[in-house]
């Protein structure tokens, strides 16, 4: 599969490329075996040879958009502007952990929840049905920036979107030497035609240079929002098939370290899988995947993702392939 070329703009978001194939018919079945016989080609050796195969391997079979970041090791599609989903809140947790850290927010503020912070979807605040979620209705800032992280919750959300503001996000966006991505509005359950299209949209590459930077980032904020992305309960995309221990939430102190250390921000929507992170083995690197599709391609998003996954723990880990372990 050849890098794709940004197409016009599509729903509000620019750069999309075209799909980048047709899909194969066992791409849904395909588990850890088949995923990691798919990439044997790719994953051969971490030398120039095998990282050269690795986006042609990613690729192969899938017929959304991928989008793969490693700096200085991987790269697919890593300027396309793709839709974040809850990816994008890294974005929030990011300024939030530099304010925390420079003393302009106290992390033991209460914030009294809002209706109109009350969203949907993911979360513990928000209940559905006849499960109710959390009962209080006032909770610290570092509180709420744990729920955020651990459990992608979209109340803690909104709630630390309006206690910061959108405006102070972007500013520490573009000060982190982000262009294109972006939080467009807070999170909400449906989105009408009269929002804007997207919660968040960006690229692989602004996401994993901000990953990279918390992977051997030595600021306080760093440290932080390590620290709750090491939280995040979902572990389903691109550690899914790499041996790793999910409750493990202290960043190694040195490399090499046995096994994969993994802190995670993950997004899901329709047509949209993405994670983002920081992932420790032999090496340390941040990495961001973004996968994109049309609605109902959600399972082959998932592989994708997966796949991905199983490249980058190859250039974290090298030796036999990360998959053997995962069982």
């Amino acid at each position: 599969m050849s890098r794709e070329t940004p197409a016009g703009p599509d729903a509000g978001l620019a750069n999309r490329p075209r799909p980048t194939g047709e899909a194969t018919s066992g791409t849904d079945a395909t588990g850890a075996a088949g995923l990691a016989g798919t990439l044997d080609t790719g994953l051969a050796g971490t030398g120039a040879a095998g990282l050269a195969d690795m986006p042609d391997a990613l690729g192969e079979g899938f017929a959304g958009t991928l989008a793969v970041c490693v700096p200085g090791l991987l790269a697919l599609n890593e300027d396309v502007e793709l839709p974040l989903a809850s990816t994008g809140k890294l974005l929030l947790l990011a300024a939030l952990a530099q304010d925390i850290a420079s003393g302009a927010v106290d992390p033991a503020e209460p914030v009294t929840l809002l209706e109109e912070d009350r969203a949907g979807g993911s979360g513990l605040l928000t209940g559905s049905g006849e499960t109710p979620g959390l009962s209080a209705a006032t909770w610290t800032v570092a509180g709420l920036a744990l729920l955020t992280a651990a459990v992608s919750d979209n109340t803690a959300t909104n709630a630390l979107l309006r206690r910061l503001g959108l405006d102070r996000v972007d500013a520490a966006a573009r000060g982190l030497g982000m262009a294109r991505t972006r939080i467009h509005d807070r999170i909400r359950e449906p989105r009408l035609p009269v929002h804007p299209p997207a919660f968040a949209t960006g690229t692989a590459r602004e996401l994993a240079s901000l990953t990279t930077a918390l992977a051997y980032g030595r600021e306080p904020w760093h440290r932080l929002l390590l620290g709750w992305m090491a939280h995040n309960t979902d572990r389903g995309l691109v550690p899914a098939l790499l041996p790793h221990d999910p409750e493990d939430r202290l960043p190694p102190r040195a490399v090499p370290y046995p096994g994969v250390w993994v802190a995670n921000k993950t997004g899901t929507d329709t047509g949209t899988r993405g994670d983002a992170g920081v992932i420790v083995g032999a090496r340390r690197a941040g990495y961001a995947v973004l996968a994109h599709g049309p609605a109902g391609s959600e399972h082959a998003l998932v592989q994708a993702v997966r796949r991905a996954g199983l490249a980058i723990g190859s250039l974290v880990q090298p030796g036999p392939g990360p998959a053997a372990g995962a069982g």
